[in-house]
């Protein structure tokens, strides 16, 4: 028996034990994913057992070194405990920006403080964090951010507004780009910096989308101290690492084009909604579209697997990053589109606790934000050209 297997095999019992039954059925609504957080109030005591468990094993981040409360899986064992926890149907124990973004930053160019400080609390779920990049007037031109960070000599003190903030009013910390230097060319004066969201000056306010509601926000710093040692690398060095960052988060948002664990795959809820006529969807025209998303979402998922892998074995991520964002959010558009297609005019009601609040034609409207966060389609593209011709 090989080491891998036998990974597998330990992996797998642990699994049949230690998942509860409850956290391995589709999510019913999107309030259902785990954030965590200091604020955060579980949906049952199976959620909170779940990810006390998984958390424990590390496994909340499996390839982050076990000093810092990771798994320290190698690349091999992360893909097995992927393969093992999707043939369950286990739901995430986890959703985190945290592992996804600001953790893998920190491990690359953080202090040795800073990982102890912040990295185990993350794999615990015990701090949400939001992004402040985007500004009013600086979100395709990143780079021309302008709030301010005004050196006083073991802090600094942050000025400056920050919109697009998903889930800003519900953080327990933020990570940061603010200016430091605005007499450098705009990339060469900017760092990124960590600080708590209770911290005096700092407020919020959610911004209302189409769909009724949105993770969104706007977020206001007015004489924000923020100590040097919250600081992510070198000072005026933050475009090297809010880059490095921006891949993950692209990474994370094109992930949306996948089914989730814990969600219904488009086949089963069209057999739901239309029903079979012998053994085949009954409506011919949605038969078709389904069976052409199935088939790109597939697709889709392989690159996203072979692009992974590429990553752990060390050839990093780079424009890659750019594709995957761009073609996750057109199929995850494309799913909420013909979900909206399967229910008929059922998907069109707004609200009622039968209709789980409208939730259906909420997601549709929401998925339409999904070209224009961590970059919009165009810039996505364009990254991508660029590639392609050899100019970055």
């Amino acid at each position: 028996m090989t080491d891998l297997h036998a990974f597998r095999e330990e992996t797998r019992a642990w699994l049949e034990e230690n998942c509860p039954q409850s956290m391995r059925t589709p999510f019913t609504a999107e309030d259902e994913q785990c954030w965590g957080g200091r604020n955060f109030k579980f949906k049952s005591e199976d959620q909170r057992l779940w990810l006390e468990r998984m958390a424990e094993k590390g496994w909340t981040a499996p390839d982050w070194p076990q000093e810092y409360g990771g798994g320290g899986l190698s690349n091999a064992e992360c893909k097995v405990l992927r393969e093992e926890l999707a043939r369950i149907k286990a739901r995430p124990a986890l959703s985190s920006f945290g592992v996804w973004m600001i953790g893998p930053a920190i491990l690359k160019f953080g202090s040795e403080e800073l990982k102890r400080q912040h990295l185990p609390p993350i794999v615990r779920g015990e701090i949400r964090w939001c992004q402040g990049y985007s500004e009013p007037g600086a979100g395709s031109d990143l780079a021309g951010l302008q709030t301010k960070a005004v050196d006083e000599g073991d802090h600094f003190i942050v000025n400056g507004q920050k919109i697009w903030t998903s889930y800003a009013d519900k953080a327990d910390w933020m990570f940061c780009l603010v200016r430091t230097n605005p007499e450098a060319k705009k990339q060469l004066g900017i760092t990124l910096v960590l600080f708590d969201m209770a911290t005096p000056g700092v407020s919020t306010r959610p911004i209302k989308l189409i769909s009724g509601n949105s993770p969104f926000c706007e977020s206001f710093l007015d004489n924000v101290r923020v100590e040097k040692n919250q600081v992510v690398g070198e000072i005026n060095a933050g475009w090297t690492i809010a880059k490095y960052l921006l891949t993950h988060e692209r990474e994370m948002i094109g992930g949306m084009g996948k089914t989730a664990a814990g969600q219904k795959t488009l086949p089963q809820v069209a057999v739901e909604a239309i029903g079979l006529d012998n053994g085949k969807l009954a409506d011919g025209y949605l038969r078709s579209e389904v069976t052409r998303w199935e088939l790109d979402a597939r697709a889709f998922e392989l690159t996203s697997e072979r692009v992974l892998d590429e990553a752990k074995a060390g050839q990093g991520v780079g424009a890659a990053s750019a594709m995957l964002k761009y073609y996750g959010t057109e199929v995850n558009k494309r799913r909420q589109e013909l979900l909206v297609a399967l229910r008929g005019s059922d998907a069109l009601v707004w609200e009622g606790e039968a209709w789980k609040e409208g939730a259906l034609p909420r997601a549709w409207l929401r998925s339409k934000g999904n070209s224009i966060e961590g970059g919009t389609s165009e810039i996505q593209l364009n990254v991508i050209a660029r590639n392609i011709l050899g100019l970055q």
